[in-house]
């Protein structure tokens, strides 16, 4: 009886066992507090979206009324009931690093909570629901307010609490944002008046606004008269295009600094367009008409007719008009690598990069560009790059604020990178001091010896009035950087689509924004970009250069709220606008710097293997153009022809695409246009050669010329000599240099002994004027009816003996003696024959007489 009790006891507990212990595991589970943006742990019932919030910056004119739109979703597999929402605020911001560090903080630091509201009684999972959440900025009556007074950017959290199926009442999610208060209006309450930000102290603010992308043009297709490329897709047409992302960019501009929106001027010359010149010339080259790969993997396989020329055309006349009446600025080219650029070390490729871009801008959009500076992608260089950009001339490089520190000094970045590791580790990373950094610093380490001036910009035309360039201080043989703020060029990164985390990020605040929703991100580059206006005291210099990643992914609407924030500052008084060309002649600090190569950047660089094969084609590109012909009024003509190849290694060695995270697919297409380029050179090399004459050439003497065709299939003329290793019978004078004629032949005689009538293999080949093999070499068999001293020998003895055998015959006739070499002819014969020819001789002297008198023998 007991045995079966028992047994019964155990079946039960194993039926209920599961039942009775799932709550006590969820209620766990949904009491684990979620510490926000960066942190490791995902939400696993309901996740929280920030849709909207207004006002997006707080001003002393605003609604007293902070109004915030959100969706909440249940992403579990359970219901969730009783889903409620509270804002709440933690204190303001009050060092650069808390812009990113205190997103990262436990709610409990957000210590001004507001009352939770209802939003669903039940949430099934699947289901969202979108609420309306409004709250005062502050209150004097003691009523429920974010209690706001005094402007600042203040960190504020959106706190979702539910009760999930077998759980218990927890938060399951929240959202975080940054919101500048520039001033705080009166209460709606008690009339509490309003409070301005001070404006004794305003910042002189540049925003540079990049418009590049990644490389599109598929590789190893050298220049044609046509013009025509082919891509390896058409995403850049819908980039182009009504809707797309350098379209959104434009419109954004067009839209903030047109006069009749009603912005200021000095909005616009606080603004610089930095251009990439590869998507340039690939835009021009989409207007002629386009090809583009059927599949993007498959290089050589079909193509069809590309949809966006006119798309092209339309964006490039709308660039043109705009840049036409603003800074722009050059941007390496591709987005180019340029540490890895240095370590090449190939000078023509280098000038393309760094040189070249700005006469590309100039050219294209028919205006002057800032000159003698650089920006590099990563806003991070090592000595090698900062040397190459000092010998070509470039006195100024703009770089990330941690890339150029005080020399002997460790960077303030990556040192002090573990300090916030730590699983809440935010109260440590706001007590990191953060130093400030001059607006420009002076690099004694990184001279030229040499310097050498950028090549002279070519002819502008047309009606447009070129903006002023400003190079770098010639005098000084050290190189300038120019730094940036790297809290706001990483919130200004996180806008957008496809956000990247920069390089320049220290590590101990990295984190993926993805998780957070675009109005957040971009609430968070609009606290970042205020807070220095509102911090005289942290930033000595009162200098703000806004520096957004070169492929950036803002669409009209943030770009445009962005712009009129700085606007915003602008008419506030709290910033002055600084055009680049000024920033960039500013006197450097008067302390010595270095630069420091980010770890980051370094990761994030092309691999070393490409280097190699890089500059190995680099150079046969450069041995090349050196044999090109450039005849007069003929196209292409040798730069255009081999300029596109060289194109394809810069972009082997570009940034783009190299901060996702995973470096298979930029590698890939790295090394595909690296192989590409390759195929193309063996071709252009093996297009100029000997033509085999097809059998064994007979020379007519031994001094006869030997006859040579060589065809040239490049659609250049080129220069050539004949390499001819002839044999010791042989001696063949060296034609020099010829010129053979593009897409065609030319036949050569060449001066030629050949002493020996034996067949002959001469081996000939071509090279350039500098002795690089061209073509296949080729194999010669003479023959020469020449048969050299053994023919003179035997000619002279027969010659002697013929002349001593007739002076013999000729002595034995004068004595009358007969010779020997008549003995045995018969004497009857000798007589009829010697009869037979004086008759002969008198029949032969009768028929001359008749023929002179013909008239006497009638």
């Amino acid at each position: 009886m007991t045995r079966g009790l028992f047994r019964i006891f155990v079946a039960v507990l194993t039926i209920l066992g599961p039942v009775t212990t799932l709550p006590l595991l969820d209620s766990a589970a949904a009491g684990a507090q979620p510490t926000g943006s960066g942190t490791s742990t995902n939400p696993k019932f309901l996740k929280l979206s920030l849709d909207s919030v207004t006002p997006t910056t707080v001003t002393a004119g605003s609604d007293s009324v902070l109004t915030v739109a959100g969706t909440v979703t249940n992403i579990g597999d359970r219901v969730v009931d009783d889903v409620s929402i509270r804002v709440q605020r933690a204190a303001a911001i009050t060092t650069p690093v808390g812009l990113r560090a205190t997103l990262r903080l436990d709610e409990v630091n957000y210590d001004v909570n507001g009352d939770f509201e209802d939003v669903a009684q039940r949430l099934n999972p699947g289901q969202r629901k979108q609420f309306t959440l409004s709250i005062p900025l502050r209150s004097e009556t003691g009523a429920t307010s974010l209690r706001i007074t005094e402007p600042g950017v203040y960190p504020l959290l959106l706190n979702v609490n539910g009760e999930p199926a077998y759980g218990t009442q927890a938060r399951l999610d929240d959202a975080r944002f940054l919101l500048p208060v520039l001033g705080v209006p009166p209460a709606a309450s008690d009339g509490a008046p309003s409070v301005s930000a001070p404006t004794d102290a305003p910042v002189a603010t540049t925003l540079l606004w990049p418009l590049a992308d990644r490389p599109r043009q598929v590789g190893g297709h050298p220049g044609s008269v046509d013009g025509k490329v082919e891509l390896t897709d058409d995403e850049l047409a819908a980039s182009l295009g009504k809707g797309g992302r350098l379209d959104q960019l434009l419109a954004a501009l067009e839209g903030t600094l047109n006069p009749s929106a009603g912005r200021s001027t000095d909005l616009a010359s606080a603004v610089c367009l930095a251009i990439d010149p590869d998507l340039l010339l690939t835009v021009r080259a989409m207007t002629k008409g386009y090809r583009v790969l059927a599949s993007p993997s498959d290089p050589d396989g079909a193509t069809r007719a590309g949809a966006g020329a006119e798309q092209a055309q339309t964006w490039l006349d709308r660039l043109r008009a705009m840049a036409g009446s603003m800074c722009t600025v050059a941007l390496p080219f591709a987005q180019v690598d340029l540490t890895a650029l240095a370590a090449v070390n190939d000078p023509a490729l280098s000038a393309r990069a760094i040189n070249e871009p700005a006469e590309i801008i100039d050219s294209i959009l028919s205006t002057r560009s800032v000159r003698g500076v650089s920006l590099p992608d990563s806003g991070s260089i090592d000595d090698g790059a900062g040397a190459l950009l000092r010998s070509h001339g470039f006195g100024t490089a703009v770089l990330a604020s941690t890339a150029a520190v005080p020399q002997g000094s460790v960077d303030w970045a990556q040192s002090s990178s573990e300090s916030g590791r730590s699983a809440s580790g935010g109260n440590e990373v706001l007590s990191t001091a953060d130093p400030a950094i001059p607006e420009a610093v002076r690099l004694p380490d990184i001279t030229a010896s040499q310097p050498t001036a950028p090549a002279p910009a070519p002819q502008i035309t047309g009606n447009t009035v070129p903006t002023a360039s400003a190079p770098a201080p010639a005098a000084d043989p050290a190189l300038h950087a120019v730094t940036f703020d790297i809290w706001s060029a990483t919130a200004l990164a996180a806008v957008g689509s496809n956000p990247p985390t920069p390089p320049f990020t220290p590590s101990r605040v990295r984190y993926d924004v993805t998780n957070d929703s675009r109005a957040a991100r971009l609430q968070d580059a609009l606290g970042a970009i205020s807070w220095k206006a509102l911090h005289p005291e942290a930033n000595p210099s009162r200098s703000l250069l806004l520096v957004p990643p070169q492929q950036w992914g803002a669409n009209r609407d943030e770009a445009t709220a962005l712009l009129r924030q700085v606007d915003q500052l602008l008419r506030g008084n709290l910033a002055t606008a600084r055009p680049f060309h000024d920033l960039v002649t500013l006197p450097p600090d008067p302390r010595p710097y270095e630069l420091d190569y980010l770890p980051q950047a370094a990761q994030d660089a092309v691999p070393d293997r490409f280097l190699p094969p890089v500059r190995e084609q680099s150079r046969r590109i450069t041995e090349m153009m050196r044999a090109l012909v450039d005849v007069p009024e003929a196209e292409p003509t040798p730069h255009d022809f081999l300029t596109p190849l060289r194109d394809d290694l810069l972009r082997v060695l570009s940034l783009s695409d190299r901060r996702a995270g995973d470096a298979a697919p930029p590698d890939t297409f790295a090394q595909r246009r690296l192989d590409q380029n390759t195929r193309t050179m063996d071709k252009l090399y093996r297009s100029v050669t000997v033509l085999p004459p097809g059998g064994v050439y007979t020379l007519a003497s031994e001094q006869s010329p030997l006859l040579l065709v060589a065809r040239n299939d490049l659609p250049v003329a080129i220069r050539v000599r004949f390499r001819i290793e002839a044999p010791a019978e042989t001696k063949i004078t060296d034609p020099g240099e010829q010129q053979l004629p593009a897409n065609g032949s030319r036949s050569f005689q060449i001066p030629t002994e050949v002493s020996d009538s034996r067949n002959l293999v001469i081996p000939i080949s071509l090279t350039t004027p500098e002795g690089v093999a061209l073509g296949n070499p080729t194999q010669v068999s003479v023959r020469s009816n020449a048969y050299g001293k053994a023919l003179a020998i035997i000619t002279g003895c027969a010659a002697l003996l013929l002349l001593l055998l007739a002076g013999r015959r000729l002595w034995r006739r004068f004595r009358g003696q007969p010779d020997p070499a008549d003995e045995g002819f018969d004497p009857s014969t000798r007589r009829r024959v010697n009869r037979y020819r004086r008759a002969r001789s008198r029949v032969l002297r009768a028929q001359e007489k008749e023929q002179e008198h013909p008239q006497e023998t009638r």
